[in-house]
């Protein structure tokens, strides 16, 4: 959870801010809908309600609140580079947008006429005012604004949870509920007060309950919300101005770029190939999404290779493993100053290929599994026995991966690979362990059977390992199933290879654990020189994985699913 708040000081206000302004959303529409079972319990919860939100503090936290996730919201609009954004991000920002402007005419008539006018704004006062009117509708589609914008925003922060995928469906049904329950409550209680307001004798009474305003005071509010939108205007228009100031003034620092077999286009100064591809729509291959690694983005620069700064250290290296020519250079690391004409050695949809086809690397836990003295336990045996062990085997076994998050990349005779890929690398680590200890006991139960018919037990080893992997799809176009590559394959296989050398069940990389939370000191693991792995690796050898989180507890915690 702490993951969630991580990020510079504008992002957390706005994420603190947001949270402060649904929880307010959430127990408004709430109010307004009990006026569907009872008026008393709407004038009742509102009194509650407002006992908070109206006394001293809860007006400065409400109101800091709006306050500077407006201003923050104006100030990433304002400051963005480029208008170019996804369709949910932008429905986004329009909802953004209107709530204010539906929302300052709520609030003159309720807060500020109760504070200057000393009106008694309770919900009965704004239904009798607004039910059946063009200001009723208005209020009606800001309800639905204001909810769709804060359950958007709770999603998109929440959505790197995996229980927050489970409960996807649940949750949804409930945030349906909520407007649709408040809108309710706003139909029948409004209609009922209206009626009642018809009467002369209680429309009266009902008048001097609320304090009434007058032709004169009314006026008077219809000038101050007129006064307030046109500040808003005002707002809106200095963020656009502001916004084509810069644009304005990004073109006269502008470099053009050409691609070849590609268009022409002018991005602002100081910033990467990369970074001027994407902000023009231009499809350029970056599988590490820009860190220098892949070399995915590489172009050869057929004119203005002079006038770019000499490569880094790390990009002479990336370029070099790849034998790249002498005006190759990593699209992800050069920030041209000057015209430039550049070919782009790998570009999207050159095979009609989506990105995600084409390689996407991740931070994930991969678990290679093979099945010992598989060979010499099936000499001699019909082909049918050996395939009818194998599946028994794997039907026995795999569960364990699939019920936590695991997916079988690949078999290979008598073992698979499995790669968990899950939101972060924290719950790919976890769910990989979890799997690790479901195998071992799957294994034990699958071992009593095969001693019951008279069979020897199978053993097998395990080799778990986190790091970077690309998954994406390999071979000829329309034939290609996805599958994932990289090092850290390699090293799970290599620990994979060594259990037996080392009489153990598994083996559990440090990497794997840290990432896990499991804060295993370096004394109580292994150095392994793994054949094919640069570096010495730390690992945990597991004898037998059955207990596997009792073996972890002392370090950290193994996670239930």
């Amino acid at each position: 959870m702490n993951g969630l708040w991580q990020g510079n000081l504008a992002t957390r206000l706005r994420i603190g801010s947001g949270l402060i302004l649904f929880a307010y959303a959430f127990f408004h529409f709430i109010n307004i809908g009990l006026g569907l079972v009872s008026p008393t319990w709407m004038d009742a919860f509102q009194d509650s309600r407002q006992w908070i939100t109206r006394s001293a503090i809860g007006s400065v936290v409400l109101y800091a609140a709006f306050g500077i996730h407006a201003i923050l919201a104006f100030v990433k609009l304002a400051g963005r580079r480029t208008l170019r954004m996804p369709v949910w991000e932008a429905v986004q920002i329009i909802l953004g947008l209107m709530i204010p402007a539906l929302l300052i005419t709520h609030i003159v008539h309720t807060r500020a006429a109760h504070e200057i006018l000393n009106v008694d704004d309770q919900m009965g006062y704004i239904m009798v005012l607004i039910h059946g009117t063009w200001s009723g509708l208005k209020q009606s589609l800001l309800l639905l604004i204001v909810w769709v914008h804060g359950c958007a925003g709770l999603h998109f922060w929440l959505r790197p949870l995996p229980w927050w995928h489970r409960w996807q469906p649940a949750l949804i049904g409930c945030a349906v509920l909520v407007p649709a329950f408040a809108l309710a409550g706003f139909l029948v209680e409004g209609r009922r007060l209206v009626a009642a307001f018809a009467d002369e004798d209680t429309q009266l009474d009902m008048m001097d309950n609320y304090n009434w305003p007058g032709p004169s005071e009314f006026a008077f509010l219809v000038k101050t919300t007129e006064w307030a939108l046109t500040v808003f205007g005002a707002v809106i228009l200095l963020v656009v101005g502001y916004y084509l100031l810069r644009k304005t003034l990004a073109r006269r620092r502008a470099v053009s770029v050409h691609y070849i077999d590609g268009p022409a286009i002018t991005a602002p100064k100081g910033l990467t190939l990369l970074e001027m591809s994407r902000a023009n729509g231009v499809p350029h291959t970056a599988l590490c999404g820009g860190k220098g690694r892949c070399t995915t983005c590489r172009v050869v620069v057929e004119e203005g290779l002079d006038l770019l700064h000499p490569p880094s250290e790390a990009e002479a290296k990336s370029l070099a493993a790849v034998g790249a020519g002498p005006k190759t250079r990593l699209a992800c690391q050069i920030k041209p100053t000057d015209p430039t004409t550049v070919f782009r050695v790998f570009q999207d949809g050159r095979k009609r290929r989506a990105h995600a086809t084409q390689g996407e690397e991740k931070e994930l836990a991969v678990l290679f599994l093979d099945m010992r003295g598989f060979t010499a336990r099936t000499t001699g045996q019909l082909p049918y026995d050996v395939v009818f062990l194998l599946n028994r085997f794997f039907d026995a076994v795999v569960p364990a991966v699939t019920r936590n998050n695991g997916t079988i990349d690949k078999y290979m005779g008598d073992g698979f690979l499995a790669v968990f890929e899950t939101a972060d690398a924290h719950s790919s680590a976890q769910a990989a362990l979890r799997a690790t200890m479901g195998i071992a006991k799957a294994l034990a139960s699958f071992n009593v059977q095969l001693n019951a018919e008279g069979q020897p037990p199978v053993a097998i080893g395990i080799g778990v390992h986190l790091g970077d992997v690309v998954l994406g799809e390999i071979g000829a176009a329309g034939h290609a199933p996805r599958t994932l590559i990289g090092d850290t394959v390699n090293t799970a296989s290599r620990l994979e290879a060594i259990t037996k050398e080392h009489s153990a069940q598994v083996f559990l990389s440090q990497p794997l654990l840290k990432a896990a939370g499991i804060d295993m000191p370096a004394s109580a693991m292994i150095e392994l020189d793994l054949r094919g792995v640069a570096d010495v690796l730390l690992a945990l050898k597991v004898e037998n994985a059955e207990t596997l989180d009792t073996q972890l507890s002392d370090f950290g915690t193994l996670k239930p699913a």
